[in-house]
């Protein structure tokens, strides 16, 4: 099978490794990619918003199957340019995709199918933000409605700071808090059947503790040894296939990966988002963990034969994400500063590896910080303490001037 993953961060790099691993992948590539997914896919240079551009580059390559990565060219509609020209793609069509593209969509869609979710109202004006927030009260929790790099939420206390975001935004969700721990549940369809996969916590915050502001991520753990037994089980009946089944009956059958952000609340689970694409941290600890060869779930589900596919395999033990980000980050970060550390991760320890995110090579052939997210240190143990462990150890391997990361990821559940 010849396959093209479309995108270049450490989400991409966990997908190509995935699938460089699989014995059914004859031929990996990957558009643009990275400094990282380089030593393990072909890259090729396209703009992955032009979805012309991208099936263009599929059908010379005579790709088997493409995999968007990113939910900008989703909602751009790149899979349904690759779709009219005859190729399998593995990822939602562009009406599919506004499940993420339109947090009011996704409300929308919700209602109709009964799935648990916070109360919400969504606001164009002043007079409705001013409403809304005084209606809810503190906490505040303000979302852009639109796509926002996991940076569009805005969870405050301080009055002004909500509505500051909320004015920002033009068209804005606001909504009740939801207390409880969170949980991110992905599931695999093929827009009738649903396969999910196994749960993960990341870490939005950039800073220990839950302090400062939103990130795109900031390090990851699965599996969840607090969550209960039967999450998965009751997630599927109440959210996932609810979900599948209504935007089907609407005739934007959804196939590809559906991102369930949920709280654990009180009064049980509710979605606090829905993305439509593998999320970036968890994709790195769980496809760390997925021992079933990953190509031919993702061509069953883009080509409707979900079905046909036997149950997922799974590692018994543990993975731990840690992101390394760029100086000022989630801010304006800065760029074009040396790694150092790669080749002393590489040759520690077989389960601890880098994933590349922001990185590209200099003219000097060196690898570069090129983004916000630079790397992801990920490493796999019998449990989670020991994963951390191994983690963290990569990570004390890497200079990068400027850098910074959590302490704090997983410790609280290793340590039960």
């Amino acid at each position: 099978m010849k396959v093209l993953v479309i995108g270049g961060g450490a989400r991409e790099h966990a997908l190509c490794r995935a699938l460089s691993l699989d014995p059914d992948v004859t031929s990996l590539h990957c558009a643009p990619g990275n400094a990282g997914i380089a030593q393990i896919a072909e890259q090729h240079a396209v703009d992955a918003l032009d979805g012309e551009a991208v099936a263009g580059l599929a059908a010379r390559l005579a790709a088997d199957l493409v995999v968007v990565g990113p939910e900008a060219p989703l909602v751009a509609g790149v899979a349904d340019a690759v779709r009219d020209r005859g190729i399998a793609c593995f990822g939602p069509s562009r009406q599919a995709a506004r499940l993420e593209g339109s947090k009011a969509f996704a409300k929308d869609v919700m209602a109709a199918a009964g799935v648990p979710t916070a109360r919400s109202y969504v606001c164009t004006t002043q007079e409705e933000i001013d409403e809304a927030l005084d209606g809810f009260g503190a906490p505040y929790v303000v979302k852009d409605d639109g796509l926002a790099a996991g940076k569009g939420v805005v969870v405050t206390e301080d009055l002004a700071t909500a509505r500051e975001h909320a004015l920002a935004c033009g068209r804005v969700v606001i909504e009740e808090f939801l207390d409880g721990p969170e949980v991110s549940l992905f599931a695999i369809t093929d827009g009738t059947t649903v396969l999910p996969l196994q749960p993960a916590q990341d870490f939005k915050r950039a800073y220990d503790a839950d302090a400062g502001p939103n990130t795109g991520g900031m390090g990851a753990y699965s599996p969840l040894p607090w969550a209960d037994s039967s999450l998965v089980d009751e997630v599927m009946a109440t959210v996932l296939q609810p979900t599948v089944d209504e935007l089907r009956r609407r005739g934007t059958p959804f196939a590809g990966l559906l991102y369930a952000g949920l709280a654990i609340t009180s009064r049980g689970v509710r979605v606090i988002e829905f993305n439509a694409r593998f999320g970036d941290p968890e994709t790195q600890v769980v496809l760390a963990r997925l021992k079933t060869p990953l190509a031919s779930v993702l061509l069953n589900a883009a080509t409707g034969r979900l079905d046909e596919e036997p149950p997922l395999r799974w590692s018994d033990g543990a993975a731990v994400t840690v992101v390394i980000a760029s100086h000022n980050y989630p801010g304006t970060p800065r760029t074009g500063d040396p790694i150092e550390g790669l080749e002393a991760v590489a040759s520690s320890d077989a389960l601890t590896y880098v994933l590349h995110a922001g990185t590209k090579l200099d003219a000097e052939g060196r690898v570069v910080s090129a983004g916000g997210r630079v790397l992801s240190v990920t490493a796999t143990g019998p449990d989670l303490a020991k994963a951390r462990r191994r983690a963290y150890a990569g990570v004390d391997l890497i200079h990068l001037d400027g850098a910074h990361h959590r302490t704090d990821i997983a410790k609280a559940a290793a340590e039960g």
